[in-house]
């Protein structure tokens, strides 16, 4: 392998992980403060790329429809937080599988209803459909850095709210001890509505961003689901900073793995959970 091709490689790798990260933080975010499975996490991730696909059709330009798409995204997790999960805070964990499974359904069947079951595909804005050059025979293109470096000013972003504000230390207490938030004057139900609202947001941002690259299409949630999980497991459940540590190290292995032992890249990310686990059962880091 040459250096231009490990190059690209390397920031393929680099961008697949930040993107992995932007969907997994909110997952982590829902799981490790409010402490609820949300199997549904990967539909917000599909919810979003067809809001692009949708939108950006009746607009014109993609970068009108995620606005729209955050606003709309943004205000279905505060519904379905307030009219579903709500519910499920003091409930076992079976009985949330069983509502987040069955919304996988609802929004599958919604998605087949509004736009049938075609792969679409979303065009990349102009200002950035074009490549840089990396030798006098690769390029990059532009959309991918694009990508990358927005999941990083969202990925500190989200560090800082989290860390070093008056709300990110409200979160944290109460991802610790709920009642004793409440009892100090806190509206805690508020709280995770917020929470929950901000993890949609970011799943279906992180769709709405990756459909120009990744194209749309049926089942797109499962299947980044089961990696998103992968990521929370290895990074530490509620630890954002971990699920960021974990999605890179996904990134690379999923990536060089395909390049390097076709025949085992299926299996790469499981191995390489299963060796962190055997290292540190709770994962890299703690929780928030």
């Amino acid at each position: 392998m040459d250096i231009g091709t490990f190059l690209i490689q390397l920031l393929n790798s680099v961008q697949y992980g930040l993107l992995l990260f932007l969907i997994a933080s909110g997952l982590t975010l829902i799981f490790g403060i409010m402490g609820i499975i949300n199997l549904a996490h990967g539909s917000f991730y599909m919810v979003g790329a067809y809001m692009a696909f949708s939108l950006s059709s009746l607009t014109g330009n993609l970068f009108v429809a995620i606005v729209l798409g955050i606003v709309l995204s943004v205000l279905l997790g505060l519904f379905l937080e307030w009219a579903l999960f709500t519910k499920l805070y003091q409930r076992d964990h079976l009985q949330q599988v069983l509502l987040t499974y069955g919304l996988i359904l609802v929004f599958e069947e919604l998605r087949s209803i509004l736009v049938g079951n075609d792969v679409h595909s979303v065009a990349i804005p102009a200002v950035l459909n074009y490549s840089v050059k990396l030798s006098e025979t690769l390029s990059y293109p532009v959309y991918r850095l694009f990508i990358s470096a927005v999941c990083v000013v969202l990925a500190v972003a989200l560090y800082y709210v989290i860390q070093k504000t008056r709300l990110g230390m409200i979160i944290r207490a109460g991802s610790a001890n709920r009642e004793m938030v409440q009892s100090l004057g806190f509206n805690i139900n508020l709280l995770y509505r917020l929470v929950f609202a901000l993890g949609v947001g970011l799943a279906a941002f992180a769709g709405m961003i990756a459909a120009p690259v990744s194209s749309v299409y049926p089942g797109m949630g499962t299947q980044v689901l089961i990696i998103c999980f992968v990521v929370v497991v290895i990074g530490g459940i509620g630890s954002v900073w971990g699920a960021l540590v974990a999605a890179l190290l996904i990134g690379l292995t999923d990536t060089f793995g395909k390049v390097m032992f076709p025949q085992w890249a299926g299996a790469g990310i499981y191995i390489l959970m299963a060796a962190i686990l055997l290292w540190r059962p709770e994962g890299l880091f703690r929780r928030i």
